[in-house]
């Protein structure tokens, strides 16, 4: 027999996760051989990384640690604490200091360059990671775009009623191999060509 809910009954809700449930649940081993990440409360189930990501990812460590020097830390596949809610693990971020400044503190929750390597996950880079990373004042943020093998740039983050996370770039650049970059917070620049595998 079927039974019919009442039109008062609630719908199903989403279950909604803090930064200390997730750590939890990583304790007791729920998310053994699997990389997620949380985003917006929201457990996310994240790509298995190709050769040819796994390549820009050590490409451009090597590149950023180069650089912006000893005074830095160029974090690879890291957690990023943005809110008590959210804590993605960018392929690369740069934070000032040493690795030692973050061990027993929570991880860094600003970071002066975000970059992501994208293939698969390239539209959710470009909205919902963007939105993300503007709210956080990530004032430069790259995406590797493998596919078309470029370099997004988005730069001046800006308050977007439209946007995911109420926030948005101003500046999006599009940097084809031939080109050199500049992050902001640096003096020296890179080819966008070492850059890519």
């Amino acid at each position: 027999m079927i039974q019919r809910l009442s039109p008062q009954a609630a719908p199903p809700t989403l279950r909604r996760w803090t930064i200390d449930e997730y750590y939890r649940l990583g304790e007791l081993g729920f998310f053994n051989d699997q990389r997620v990440e949380l985003i917006d409360w929201e457990i996310i189930d994240m790509a298995p990384q190709g050769t040819e990501h796994f390549a820009s990812v050590c490409l451009i460590s090597e590149i950023l640690r180069h650089i912006f020097g000893d005074n830095h830390v160029v974090r690879v596949q890291g957690p990023l604490r943005v809110a008590n809610s959210t804590e993605p693990e960018p392929d690369i971020a740069v934070v000032p200091g040493t690795p030692r400044d973050y061990v027993g503190s929570a991880h860094p929750d600003k970071a002066l360059l975000i970059v992501e390597v994208s293939d698969t996950s390239l539209e959710f880079d470009r909205t919902v990671k963007s939105s993300l990373y503007a709210s956080a004042g990530i004032a430069d943020y790259w995406i590797i775009n493998l596919i078309d093998r470029k370099l997004e740039v988005f730069r001046r983050p800006i308050a977007d009623t439209s946007a995911r996370f109420g926030w948005t770039y101003g500046d999006r650049t599009v940097l084809n191999p031939t080109d050199q970059i500049k992050p902001l917070a640096a003096q020296a620049s890179a080819s966008v060509a070492d850059m890519l595998p």
